[in-house]
């Protein structure tokens, strides 16, 4: 059984994490793409996780966790995505 590239060896998934890091609200899209320019080539499978699944989130719900106008909840509400969105909210 082949195992599965890591994200930072897979230059297709890294791609796609780009891609999908492309948002309707320009605010978001300012941020993830910022944060992606100084941080995508440090990122560990882990970080890359949490951040697929905030990306699953509606750009309104994403908006409101990256100004920290609100916490992560439910399922989001563990340490790793804590830890992925002051390191968003930094960049």
């Amino acid at each position: 059984m082949q195992e599965s590239l890591s994200h930072q060896a897979d230059p297709a998934n890294r791609a796609r994490l780009r891609w999908r890091a492309r948002r309707g609200l320009l605010e978001n899209d300012l941020i993830l793409t910022r944060f992606l320019d100084r941080h995508e080539i440090e990122l560990s499978d882990a970080d890359v996780d949490a951040l697929s699944r905030l990306l699953d989130l509606s750009d309104n719900d994403l908006m409101d966790l990256l100004l920290g106008r609100r916490e992560p909840q439910d399922k989001l509400d563990e340490p790793g995505i804590h830890a992925l969105l002051r390191r968003l909210r930094d960049a």
